[in-house]
């Protein structure tokens, strides 16, 4: 997909996370969770679709056994901006109870969806509970960003895709992270 001539797609503005960054900083949240985990055996919660292609790069990138399950929420469907209404659409597999659970999340966009499923998922009673979050937008209404142990980019708030993002599931392939731009897409 490298050698594909972006500008032919006026949906897709300036890459604001690079595909060398992304690994680097997942490569380095993979160290710290290794560093923090040499005596657990973390299951790794990847929170569908968004986070993805982060867990998978995420999973590689920690030198022992992980766990891996997945949960899909909604808060958006079709649209940019969030409903304010979660709701679960694919439930874990896994009992947590007495894990080492790490949630996966893509972005923390207002912090609603990350808030919902944390606390869904400590009232099954985990040995412990983190987040490793990829992104984290500038501005986060809801959430205290001290309480995430494990993030990973600041972007701006503008709306973006790429790396397992999506808009109307579109462009989650690219391998770099891109701003959306708002295109009139009306019949004409």
């Amino acid at each position: 997909m490298d050698d594909i001539d972006y500008s032919q797609f006026p949906e897709l503005g300036e890459v604001l996370v690079s595909k060398d960054v992304l690994h680097q900083t997942v490569q380095s949240l993979g160290r710290r969770i290794a560093n923090d985990y040499t005596d657990r055996r973390p299951l790794l919660v990847c929170v569908l679709k968004g986070a993805f292609v982060f867990m998978a790069d995420l999973a590689r990138a920690i030198p022992f056994s992980v766990e891996v399950d997945f949960m899909a929420v909604s808060s958006y469907g079709a649209s940019t901006t969030s409903s304010g209404v979660v709701r679960i659409v694919k439930d874990l597999d896994a009992d947590i109870s007495n894990r080492h659970v790490i949630l996966v999340e893509d972005i923390v966009d207002s912090g609603l969806t990350m808030n919902y499923v944390r606390d869904l998922l400590l009232a099954r009673g985990p040995a412990s509970l983190e987040v490793c979050a990829l992104l984290v937008r500038e501005t986060v209404p809801h959430v205290d960003l001290t309480s995430l142990r494990y993030l990973g980019l600041t972007i701006p708030d503008d709306w973006v895709v790429g790396y397992g993002l999506d808009t109307d599931q579109r462009w989650r392939n690219l391998r770099d992270i891109r701003r959306w731009n708002v295109v009139d897409e009306t019949p004409r």
